[in-house]
């Protein structure tokens, strides 16, 4: 028996083959009803249960990881505030994220920490570890996101933000499975997250080794786990385009993802990677990381993978320590967090410019096509960097 991931539209639509989606059939008059369906079959019931009108895409259940942090010399950033702030102009932003619901879908948080104090926080655990954080890098991400000043030192770039959705789907030792992400998704949207950060991927070369060491062939492993993988990005295309024909009844939610870590031009300069799931699939916004240089400028981190939507900061970044305090930790996973925050502010500033009811897809547009693309250091191009530097609202 396999484990599978069902994306059903409760308002009736259709689907291909298996491990096929098309987009769903909307009515003028209502919205798709999303529901992840997580159940165990024999592969061959497969087409038996795409026939189902309900269902939008299947994909046989993943192993998936936080994005771990990197080690990397520290840049030249000057200690104080996190640099990230004034690098994408939330310190000179009118807008804080007050209003904004933000959902961070990681290993938790430390709710008890003074960064978050102040903040309306919901916890839903999916992994079966229990709420809380005893990892640590959820309580990283969300500090750089909505974080409150520790220590007379600003690391949020949203600090008005006064609710947050967290969504524990990786569990203490930074692992889960691809059904506590989509599930973690739809909890998110039903409460009504405007934005959600997910500074995680999903782990192919883990699913590999799973399947060999349960003494399948090499080949055929590697095989099954390509077929996982393209039915897992098919399964976030179809539910990002839900996400999108839901825009005409309700606002929607950004999505934002960290690219990966898996790129090594340290190494050699062709070793590049291409940003892995979630942040390769269709509507959601991908991350890549920068770094500030001794000049100032900024250049790709070593490890960012390629083909990122835009850039953050993203090496040496103070933010939450579990247990109090804080701490500086390298990587996309911390450049995701800069982007969720940015995205927090551009619904708030929307809202202000008279759009009374500013929408996802709007939201993205202005936050893409206000990213900057001064000050980066020579050589760095487009497939890196993205439409350039997030950039928050004036």
């Amino acid at each position: 028996m396999v484990k599978y991931a069902i994306l059903r539209n409760l308002a009736a639509t259709r689907t291909a083959s298996p491990f096929e989606s098309i987009g769903p059939t909307i009515s003028a008059a209502s919205p798709p009803e999303p529901q992840v369906d997580i159940v165990k079959a024999d592969p061959k019931d497969v087409v038996e249960i795409v026939k189902d009108p309900q269902v939008q895409a299947l994909a046989p259940v993943m192993p998936t990881s936080l994005i771990r942090p990197v080690e990397i010399a520290a840049s030249a950033a000057a200690p104080g505030d996190a640099w990230g702030v004034a690098a994408v102009k939330a310190d000179a932003s009118s807008c804080t994220g007050d209003g904004v619901i933000v959902s961070v879908l990681d290993t938790g948080i430390d709710r008890a920490h003074p960064a978050f104090s102040g903040v309306e926080i919901v916890e839903e655990d999916f992994s079966g570890s229990g709420n809380g954080d005893r990892q640590g890098h959820g309580s990283h991400c969300a500090g750089t996101i909505f974080g409150r000043d520790v220590d007379g030192k600003r690391i949020g770039i949203a600090r008005g933000v006064k609710k947050a959705l967290i969504g524990k789907v990786l569990a203490d030792n930074g692992s889960g499975d691809s059904d506590m992400i989509f599930r973690g998704i739809q909890w998110a949207i039903d409460r009504g997250a405007h934005v959600i950060s997910m500074s995680l991927g999903f782990d192919f070369p883990g699913l590999v080794k799973r399947l060999t060491d349960a003494g399948w062939p090499v080949e055929l492993a590697t095989s099954n786990a390509l077929e996982a993988y393209r039915a897992n990005l098919r399964m976030f295309d179809a539910l990002m385009r839900m996400s999108v024909a839901m825009a005409a009844f309700r606002p929607g939610t950004v999505l934002v993802a960290a690219a990966g870590n898996e790129s090594r031009v340290n190494e050699n300069p062709d070793f590049k990677i291409a940003a892995s799931l979630p942040a390769a699939a269709e509507g959601v916004v991908s991350v890549g990381a920068l770094q500030q240089q001794a000049d100032g400028k900024l250049s790709i981190a070593y490890f960012s993978n390629t083909f990122p939507q835009i850039a953050a900061p993203g090496v040496n970044i103070l933010s939450v320590k579990v247990g109090g305090g804080l701490r500086a930790l390298n990587g996309t996973s911390m450049a995701c967090p800069h982007v969720a925050g940015v995205a927090a502010l551009w619904w708030e500033a929307l809202r202000k410019s008279g759009v009374v009811n500013p929408s996802a897809q709007l939201v993205m547009a202005r936050m893409l096509a206000s990213a900057r693309t001064d000050g980066f250091a020579s050589g760095v191009v487009i497939a890196d960097r993205g439409v350039g530097l997030v950039t928050s609202p004036p």
